[in-house]
């Protein structure tokens, strides 16, 4: 028996209006044997930044040949299109507003394809997205979706600055649970620590000192920091708001200080 196509879903749509449900509706008509399956339709609208850090660590844990549906900042201004991308085993469809080159550092042209011009209707993305959907899912080639797509609109992702004394980093992703994503990955840091002590500074806050291996390394109320399941540093309050208790937002600066 042939496996039944997932289909995953991360929009700005919210859950409180008709628009994610008519979306499912859509892809269910074009193709009634998939399986959708919810990452998140509560991206911050227009905010491509927070759908592709939370894609990018979701998606990895589907199976290959999972199609990624992403609709955020979906503003049907002129010359707007939508695209396909293939990498890793996996499938993308998504505006092309700069949210695939903050997924992926470099795609080669002949794995990003152009959809077919929406028709001018209101809310063409779940017709746009149910009809290349339906084609990868039947095993159609993924050139046959649309023509090449030429470069895409470039958004760069903001990179840790790294010199020998410290890491200059920036707040990246605020969590369900105000626990703060700084743009330092474990093998960044490891590589500049090499066994010295160090020090955590972020805005007026007393500094961090030392790596915790989980929340409950501190007593209740105290502050962390630690790397998460992401391979992202993080900082976080034991049972509390890291980013109201500790005044975090994004693209706040935080600086890693290597002694010795």
């Amino acid at each position: 028996m042939a496996q039944k196509p997932f289909f995953t879903l991360t929009t700005d749509f919210g859950t409180q209006d008709y628009y994610a449900g008519a979306l499912k509706g859509a892809l269910l008509r074009a193709c009634p044997d998939a399986q959708l399956l919810d990452i998140s339709h509560a991206i911050k609208p227009f905010d491509i930044v927070q759908a592709a850090f939370v894609v990018q660590n979701a998606c990895p844990e589907f199976p290959e040949g999972t199609i990624h549906l992403i609709g955020v900042n979906c503003v049907y201004a002129d010359n707007f299109r939508f695209v396909a991308a293939r990498a890793n085993g996996h499938y993308f469809l998504a505006p092309d507003n700069g949210l695939l080159t903050l997924l992926f550092e470099h795609l080669p042209d002949d794995d990003v394809r152009a959809l077919p011009d929406p028709e001018p209707v209101h809310f063409p993305v779940k017709n746009v997205f149910a009809a290349a959907a339906a084609h990868l899912a039947a095993g159609l080639p993924f050139e046959e979706l649309g023509t090449p797509a030429g470069p895409l609109l470039q958004r760069i992702n903001l990179r840790p600055v790294i010199m020998p004394t410290r890491i200059r980093g920036t707040v990246i992703h605020i969590d369900n649970f105000e626990n703060a994503f700084v743009n330092i990955r474990r093998e960044t840091f490891e590589k500049t620590v090499q066994g010295r002590s160090f020090s955590l500074f972020f805005k007026r806050n007393d500094a961090i000192t030392r790596l915790s291996g989980n929340y409950c390394d501190v007593p209740v109320g105290e502050p962390l920091c630690l790397f998460n399941s992401a391979g992202f540093l993080e900082i976080a309050v034991n049972m509390g708001r890291a980013a109201t208790l500790l005044g975090l937002k994004v693209e706040d600066v935080v600086e890693v200080v290597f002694e010795g």
